[in-house]
Order: C-alpha cells, then structure tokens, then sequence
C-alpha cells in the first residue's frame, strides 16, 4: 500500500481505500481511534469520547467481555455435544442394522451365493 500525503498540507499519510466492507469497517475504525486519541491528548475530546474509553476500559467491561466469551465457548460445547451424540446414535443404529442382517433377521442388500 503507498502511502500519499494529502493535498490540505496535512502531515498525515492518506490510505488507500479497502476494497472490502469488512475491511472498510476496520480502516474507519482505526481513523476514528486515531482521531480520538489526538483529541486526547489536545485535551479537546468531548465528553463522550472520554466516558467512551472509561467504559471501554474498565474492570466491569471486562468481566463482561469475558463472561460472553465463557458463554460463547459453553454454546460451542452444547452444539460439538449434540453432534457427537447424533453421530452416536447413527453409528449405534447401523450396528443394530448390521447385527441383524448377521443374524438373517434382516433383507440383505447381496443376495446368497450359497
């Protein structure tokens, strides 16, 4: 990516713009926390941005984050258990399947050569 300066006389490099939304998200992203950040630092961020990153950092927001990431993973769990015990339950049924035709119980697929 080449990195051109803006014609405004701005110090600051211009990027070139993402092809993706998912990439364009990231990159708006990144230019508001740069923006915010040197309003920090002039000490011109407005109220809102300050109470923004006292929420974003503290210890409640954390636990938060943490309690939904527990509860993502516990999800994944129920769903890898239910496939597991559905695999489980085929494979025991193509057992009885198979006993049975061992047996004679059952039609065969191949007929008797005998």
């Amino acid at each position: 990516m080449v990195a051109k300066r803006d014609d405004t006389g701005n110090s600051r490099p211009r990027r070139r713009r993402a092809t993706t939304p998912e990439a364009r998200e990231l990159q708006l992203g990144a230019m508001a926390f740069d923006l915010a950040e040197e309003q920090l630092a002039n000490g011109t961020a407005s109220a809102q941005v300050i109470t923004y990153f006292l929420k974003a950092n503290s210890i409640r927001e954390k636990k938060e984050l943490a309690r939904l990431e527990n509860e993502n993973l516990l999800t994944q769990a129920k769903i890898t258990q239910t496939s597991g015990a559905n695999k489980l339950e085929t494979l025991l049924e193509d057992a009885m399947k198979a006993f049975t035709e061992y047996k004679g119980g059952g039609n065969s697929e191949e007929p008797d050569d005998y």
